[in-house]
């Protein structure tokens, strides 16, 4: 069943219209039509049946129903620091992190990063990442959207206190793996190199900051397929895989 996200909170017996991009996505896309069934949520954990009660090609108005609780989160509350790498990379790392159950996402501005942001810049490809976050929520079923958080540079990042989370980084030398690691009793952050990995002194600012150096299997893998493969393990080992 199609499933829209509604940025203001819903209410039971309502009429509302979609938003511009959810409407054309209704109507020109999935080719929607009145009384046709939908699923509606607004990020606070429940989903809202709707039907369409008014169509066309340019607006589309829904019958909101009554909330239904659904939690789909993982038990595990993982935040992913990844170093920004380029266009379609950084993009299926994120929608792909949101299916595996993520709970927030901090770009992170790496010395070896290929994508250089700032200003504006900075703030429309972070608008371009939360909608495309919006986007696999919608896709994978989840009713809260992770939230992704400005970019930030690394070192000033890691000066951040935070004493309850389990720090974890990538590292293919690390002695560590997963499996030599105790569950984690609070969240966790797992913090991912961009193209280039981390540099010398990233590397060594990460250590003093209490980031736990993880080997993640015998072979190197890129950076848009390392944070994916913790975060599969992370959920299998402790999650709900």
């Amino acid at each position: 069943m199609p499933r829209f996200y509604l940025p203001d909170p819903l209410h039971a017996d309502t009429i509302i219209s979609l938003p511009e991009a959810s409407a054309h996505h209704a109507a020109r896309v999935l080719r929607l039509s009145a009384g046709d069934a939908v699923t509606l949520f607004d990020g606070s954990g429940a989903e809202w049946p709707a039907s369409i009660s008014h169509i066309d090609r340019r607006a589309v108005e829904v019958h909101v129903h009554h909330a239904v609780p659904v939690e789909r989160e993982s038990p595990l509350r993982i935040t992913l620091a990844q170093g920004i790498s380029s266009g379609e990379r950084m993009d299926y790392t994120l929608q792909k992190a949101v299916e595996l159950g993520i709970t927030a996402i901090q770009p992170i501005a790496c010395a070896r990063s290929v994508v250089k942001l700032a200003g504006e810049r900075a703030d429309k490809r972070r608008s371009h990442w939360q909608n495309l976050v919006i986007a696999a929520c919608e896709q994978c079923g989840r009713n809260r959207i992770p939230a992704v958080a400005a970019i930030a540079p690394l070192t000033s990042w890691l000066a951040q206190p935070d004493s309850t989370a389990t720090r974890l980084m990538f590292a293919p030398e690390a002695d560590h793996t997963l499996h030599n690691l105790p569950r984690p009793a609070g969240p966790v952050i797992m913090l991912a190199g961009p193209e280039g990995g981390f540099a010398p002194h990233e590397y060594t600012a990460a250590l003093a900051a209490g980031f736990i150096p993880i080997r993640l299997g015998p072979r190197v893998l890129r950076t848009e397929t390392a944070a994916l493969a913790a975060l599969a393990a992370l959920q299998t080992l402790w999650g709900d895989l």
